[in-house]
C-alpha cells in the first residue's frame, strides 16, 4: 500500500502530531530519528463522525515507512488502530509493558469481534450506507497483530530503533500504563500517555516526571477538578436510590480499569450492608479475564486479596449472547456493569435499548464521555439516543459519577508537571477537548511560566532545538 507522505523527509529529531489534537481520542505521535520512524500510540479515534473517518482514511505516513511503535497502555483510544496498521504494512515491533501486552491480547481481539458484529448487524438491518457495510478490522487481524507486541519493564532502558533510548515510567491509570520518555543524542521528550491519580482507591500514583527537554501532556479533565465526594458515598447514594424503587442500574464502564474499580466499591458497599445484596452483573467476558490479570500484577494496584475474593463473589459473570438477551427480560432491583464505558458499542447498547425508557431504571456514567458519543448524549440530557439507527427515548435518570475517574484532574495534571526536576524547554497539551486543553495551558503559562502550546493535526516540532 503506497500512500503519500503528509511529512517531508525525516530531520534529526522531530515529533509529528498524527492524533488526539482537540479531542481525547486517537492518541498517535510519529517521533523521527535520524532516519528511522517510531510511532508513540496508536490509538483509534472515537467521538464525532468526521473523527472516526480518520479511521478508514490513508494513513498520514506510509506504514511501512514505520520502523516500531511504543504504547503507552491497552485503552483502545492508545491501542485500539495496531490491527489496521499492520494490515496496511507496518511490519514492526509494538513496544509495551508485560501488563500492556496482557490487556491488548485481550481488548484487540475483541474489539475486531465487536467490529464485525456491529457490521453484521448494520448489514442485517440494512442501517448501514455501505452495502456492504466492513469492519475496520477483523478478530483475526487482531489476533495476528499481538505477535508483534514486544514486553519490556517499567524502568529499563530499551532502544525501539538504533540510537532511540527509551523508558517506560509507572503511571497509574490502569494496569500496565506508563510514561514514555525517548532518548535521542541528548535530547529528551516524555509523553504522559493517561495520568492516573495520586489517590485512586485501586491504581498506584504515577511515578514521578523525569527530567525532559519536551513534555507532551494528556488534558483529559483539563478544565475540570474531580469533586470532594468519595466514590463510595456517591456510587453508594444513587444506587441506593435507584434499588429503593425497584429499578435497573445500567453502568457503562470501560472493561479496562473502570470496570474493576466500580465492581470492587459495589462489593465492598454490599459487604457492609450499604447497599442490600442485589444481583450485580458483569455483562463482558473480556472484563471478566482483565479482572483476573489483577492477581497477575498486585505490585502495580492497592486491591488486597480479599477485596478480588469479595469482588468475584458479588459479581455474576454473563458470558454468552443467550444470557446477555435473558438479561434484558429480568426485572429489577439489579445492577449491570457492560462496556463500552461511552456507549460507543458492545453489549451495554442492547441493556440501553432495553432499559433506558423506564424512569425507574438509573443509567450510571462512571467517566469521560467524548464529544460525539452516545454518553457524551446522555450526559447532557438528550431524551433519545440512536442506537443501531433507531432512537431509543431516554426516560431513566441519567447520573454522572464524578469520583470515578481513572484520569488526574487538572490540579493533579499541574501537580505531577511540577514533579519535574527542571523546567523543560517546552510543553505540548493534546488528548483533550479544546475548551480542557485550552484552560490547562494558562494555568501552566501562569502557575509555571513554561513555554506551551496546543499543537493542531500535523503539526512538526524540531526536538533538536536547545534545551
Amino acid at each position: 500500500m503506497n500512500v503519500p507522505d503528509a511529512v517531508t523527509q525525516p530531520s534529526s529529531f522531530r515529533l509529528t502530531f498524527l492524533g488526539a489534537n482537540t479531542t481525547v481520542t486517537g492518541s498517535r505521535y510519529l517521533v523521527e530519528a535520524g532516519k528511522s520512524r517510531v510511532l508513540v500510540d496508536c490509538g483509534l479515534f472515537q467521538g464525532y463522525k468526521p473523527l472516526r473517518l480518520r479511521n478508514w482514511a490513508p494513513f498520514p505516513v506510509d506504514p511501512s515507512s514505520i520502523d516500531a511503535v511504543v504504547l503507552t497502555h491497552a485503552h483502545l483510544d492508545h491501542s485500539g488502530y495496531l490491527p489496521r496498521l499492520i494490515r496496511s504494512g507496518f511490519g514492526g515491533s509494538a513496544w509495551c509493558t508485560p501488563a500492556t501486552r496482557d490487556l491488548c491480547e485481550i481488548l484487540l481481539p475483541d474489539s475486531g469481534h465487536l467490529l464485525q458484529e456491529e457490521a453484521g448487524y448494520a448489514n442485517r438491518k440494512g442501517t448501514s450506507k455501505h452495502h456492504p457495510a466492513e469492519a475496520l478490522y477483523t478478530e483475526d487481524d487482531a489476533r495476528r497483530s499481538l505477535r508483534q507486541l514486544r514486553a519490556t519493564p517499567f524502568t529499563q532502558p530499551f532502544e525501539p530503533v538504533p540510537g532511540l533510548v527509551t523508558t517506560l515510567q509507572p503511571q497509574g491509570h490502569i494496569l500496565g500504563a506508563a510514561a514514555v520518555t525517548m532518548n535521542y543524542q541528548g535530547h529528551r521528550i516524555t509523553f504522559s500517555g493517561d495520568v492516573g491519580r495520586s489517590g485512586d482507591p485501586v491504581m498506584r500514583a504515577p511515578a514521578p516526571l523525569v527530567e525532559s527537554d519536551w513534555v507532551v501532556i494528556e488534558s483529559t479533565y483539563g478544565n475540570r477538578r474531580h469533586p470532594p465526594l468519595s466514590l463510595d458515598l456517591e456510587l453508594g447514594n444513587s444506587l441506593s436510590r435507584v434499588i429503593a424503587r425497584g429499578g435497573v442500574a445500567v453502568i457503562p464502564a470501560f472493561a479496562v480499569g473502570r470496570a474493576q474499580l466500580l465492581l470492587s466499591v459495589i462489593a465492598n458497599l454490599q459487604t457492609r450492608g450499604v447497599l442490600p445484596g442485589v444481583p450485580v452483573y458483569l455483562n463482558s467476558p473480556m472484563a471478566s479475564d482483565v479482572t483476573t490479570l489483577y492477581g497477575r500484577y498486585r505490585d502495580e494496584h492497592r486491591m488486597s486479596e480479599a477485596a478480588l475474593q469479595a469482588l468475584k463473589h458479588t459479581t455474576r459473570i454473563i458470558n454468552s449472547v443467550e444470557e446477555s438477551k435473558a438479561l434484558n427480560r429480568r426485572k429489577g432491583p439489579m445492577i449491570i456493569v457492560a462496556a463500552s464505558g461511552m456507549a460507543t458499542g458492545g453489549r451495554v447498547l442492547h441493556h440501553l435499548i432495553a432499559f433506558a425508557s423506564d424512569p425507574r431504571n438509573m443509567i450510571l456514567l462512571s467517566g469521560f464521555q467524548a464529544g460525539g458519543t452516545r454518553g457524551a448524549a446522555l450526559a447532557r440530557g438528550d431524551t433519545t439516543v440512536r442506537i443501531y439507527g433507531e432512537d431509543v427515548p431516554v426516560r431513566a435518570e441519567v447520573v454522572q459519577l464524578g469520583a470515578a475517574s481513572a484520569h488526574a484532574d487538572a490540579d493533579e495534571l499541574i501537580a505531577w508537571l511540577r514533579t519535574a526536576p527542571r523546567p523543560p524547554s517546552g510543553v505540548f497539551i493534546t488528548h483533550g477537548e479544546p475548551d480542557a486543553a485550552d484552560a490547562l495551558r494558562l494555568r501552566i503559562q501562569r502557575e509555571l511560566q513554561w513555554r506551551v502550546q496546543v499543537p493542531e493535526y500535523l503539526q512538526q516540532v524540531d526536538l533538536n532545538l536547545p534545551a
